[in-house]
C-alpha cells in the first residue's frame, strides 16, 4: 500500500521540487504521525523526491519522537550545534526545496543562508493535495469529532441563562468540550444580542438579557488530531423579535438548500452561491459577508473553501463546513454551522442537533 509520505514523493516529483522540508504543524502530522510541539529548536522532516526521509530533531525531543512510532531515521542535533547547517548537509545536492506554507519566516530565512544555492518554493499545495481528500480513517475521526461536539451543543442550554455573562457560559461550555472528549479548547464564541452580529466575536462580560438571540459556535481537536466545528442558535428566554425570526427562518431554508445541493461534481463556488442567492433575494445579500465553508480536517480550515471564485469541483471524500449567516450590525445575528463529507452520491452530516433557534426554558 502506498503510504502518504510515497505519494507525497510522488507529488513534489511531479511539481519539480527535489526535497520537501516540513516543519512541526498539521502536514507534518499527517504525514508523520507525529505532533510535535513547535518549538523554538528546529525539528523538520525532510522528504527528498528520491530517497528516504530523514527527521531532524533536538535532542531532547528525540524520544518523543521515537515514541510517537516515527520507523525512518530520527537525527538529533546538540544545543550548540546548528541544525540549519545539519539540515543544509542531509539535503545534500538538491536545488529545488519545498518549504511548508507555515513555517516560521525566521527558519525559512535561516535556511536559505545555509543553501544558497537552492531554490525555495512553498510547498503547501503538495500536502494539500493528499490532505484535502479524506480516508476512511479520518473519516471516522471527523464523524467522532461532530459527535463529541453535538454532545456540547446539547447541554448549552442548561448555561444559558439570563443574567449570566457570555465568559461564564463560555467557561462551562472549553468545560464541556474536554470532558465530551476534545484534547484542546480551540475556540468557544458566545455572540449575545447585538454580539452576534460579529462572526468572529471573542467572549465578554456582557450579560445575556431575557430575549437575546444567542449565537454559539465550538470547537476543539480531538486525541485523532482530527477538529470539531458547529454553530447553533439560542434564545435566552423571552420573546425573540419579529425580524430576527424572520432573518433566521430564511437562513434554515438557504443552509437546507446547500446541505441539498452539495455533492460530488458540483463546484465550491457552486454550493455557497446557492445559499447565497436564497439570502439575497430576501434582501439579507450585504449581511451575508463571509464564505459558506471551509474544509477541515487536522486544521480547522483549510481546503476546500466553499466561496465564490473557487472552481474546485468537490469529489468524495472532501470534508467542509456549509454555515451561512445572517448579521444586523447593533441588532443581532445567527449562523448555522455543520461539517459534511462528500460521498459517494451525495454528503454524510456530522452535526446533527437541531437547526431551527432553541428556545431555552428560564
Amino acid at each position: 500500500m502506498t503510504t502518504r509520505l510515497e505519494r507525497a514523493q510522488e507529488i513534489a516529483g511531479s511539481k519539480g521540487i527535489d526535497t520537501l522540508v516540513i516543519t512541526p504543524g498539521a502536514d507534518l502530522r499527517y504525514l508523520t504521525g507525529y505532533a510535535a510541539l513547535p518549538l523554538e529548536r528546529l525539528t523538520c522532516l525532510i522528504l527528498p523526491t528520491n530517497g528516504e526521509p530523514t527527521l531532524v530533531v533536538p535532542a531532547l525531543e528525540k524520544s518523543a519522537a521515537a515514541a510517537s512510532g516515527i520507523s525512518f531515521e530520527i537525527v538529533s542535533w546538540a544545543e550548540t550545534d546548528n541544525p540549519f547547517a545539519l539540515v543544509a548537509r542531509l539535503v545534500g545536492s538538491a536545488r529545488t526545496i519545498g518549504i511548508d506554507d507555515h513555517m516560521w519566516a525566521s527558519r525559512a530565512f535561516a535556511l536559505a543562508k545555509a543553501m544558497p544555492a537552492a531554490n525555495q518554493v512553498l510547498a503547501g499545495s503538495v500536502v494539500q493535495e493528499l490532505r484535502i481528500r479524506k480516508d476512511q480513517a479520518e473519516i471516522d475521526s471527523l464523524r467522532e469529532a461532530g459527535a463529541a461536539i453535538d454532545r456540547v451543543h446539547r447541554q448549552v442550554a442548561q448555561w444559558l441563562r439570563p443574567g449570566r455573562t457570555e465568559r461564564e457560559v463560555g467557561a462551562d461550555i472549553a468545560r464541556a468540550i474536554v470532558e465530551e472528549g476534545h484534547e484542546t479548547v480551540d475556540f468557544v464564541i458566545v455572540g449575545s444580542g447585538p454580539n452576534g452580529a460579529s462572526p468572529h466575536h471573542e467572549l465578554s462580560d456582557r450579560v445575556i438579557e431575557s430575549g437575546d438571540p444567542v449565537v454559539v459556535d465550538i470547537g476543539g481537536t480531538m486525541p485523532s488530531g482530527y477538529c470539531s466545528d458547529s454553530t447553533r442558535n439560542y434564545l435566552a428566554g423571552g420573546e425573540a423579535p419579529a425580524d430576527y425570526v424572520k432573518a433566521y427562518a430564511i437562513l434554515a431554508d438557504a443552509q437546507s438548500a446547500q446541505r441539498a445541493y452539495a455533492r460530488p461534481g458540483v463546484t465550491a463556488e457552486s454550493v455557497d452561491s446557492v445559499g447565497r442567492d436564497i439570502i439575497a433575494a430576501a434582501g439579507y445579500g450585504e449581511q451575508f459577508m463571509h464564505r459558506t465553508g471551509h474544509g477541515i480536517g487536522q486544521e480547522t480550515h483549510e481546503e476546500p473553501y466553499i466561496v465564490a471564485g473557487n472552481t474546485l469541483i468537490l469529489e468524495e471524500g472532501m470534508a467542509f463546513s456549509i454555515e451561512p449567516g445572517i448579521y444586523l450590525e447593533g441588532l443581532y445575528g445567527a449562523r448555522i454551522e455543520d461539517i459534511v463529507v462528500c460521498t459517494a452520491d451525495g454528503i454524510e452530516c456530522f452535526n446533527n442537533t437541531p437547526r431551527e433557534l432553541l428556545h431555552v426554558e428560564v
